[in-house]
């Protein structure tokens, strides 16, 4: 049950950091860029996390705990304007010069 909460947790962080550098690489702007990075150390804790929580469940799960806590991304820019919800979802803006 522990390893599947910490997969779930970790395929979360892997799509929004995805999306993240999808955002960056297409505007260039920088709060997407430091969310980005987040996501990448967040990511490593949660499969560090995974990995522990086979032997100890409880420091496993802290290590979880701590990662989604990392990824917390913070107020971004409007990109999308008028954009639709699965145009959201999947990151798609302008491409900026």
């Amino acid at each position: 049950m522990y390893f599947t909460i910490s997969v779930v947790a970790f395929a979360v962080v892997a799509f929004l950091t995805l999306r993240d550098i999808r955002i960056f690489r297409r505007t260039k702007l920088e709060s997407y860029r430091k969310g980005a990075m987040k996501g990448m150390v967040a990511m490593f804790l949660l499969l560090l996390g995974g990995v522990v929580v086979q032997v100890n469940p409880e420091l496993g799960m802290v290590l979880v705990l701590i990662g989604m806590f990392i990824n917390k991304k913070g107020q971004r820019e409007d990109v999308f304007g008028r954009a639709k919800t699965a145009d959201r979802f999947l990151g798609k803006t302008e491409i900026k010069n």
